[in-house]
């Protein structure tokens, strides 16, 4: 699993959902509309990206990474232009 390798555990992401701000949503994806937000856990920003099933009433992560300071501005809010 790559969250073991970016040193990311499932507790932590947990813990830190509770509070986030929506970064992007693509509510087109190929199998679920899915949402990449901006939380917090402990003094890590994160970035989590979540696919929503509406149909089944859940929530799926799809990826978790701490966000590179070299691709995103803002607190690590908005990607840098190309």
């Amino acid at each position: 699993m790559r969250l073991r390798s970016r040193r990311l555990s499932r507790q932590a992401i947990y813990e830190s959902v509770d509070e986030y701000q929506v970064l992007e949503a693509y509510p087109q994806d190929k199998y679920l509309p899915s949402y990449l937000v901006w939380t917090r856990h402990e003094s890590d920003v994160l970035h989590v990206l979540f696919a929503v099933d509406v149909e089944g009433q859940n929530v799926r992560v799809i990826t978790a990474y701490r966000p590179d300071s070299t691709e995103w501005l803002d607190g690590l809010r908005r990607r840098r232009p190309k």
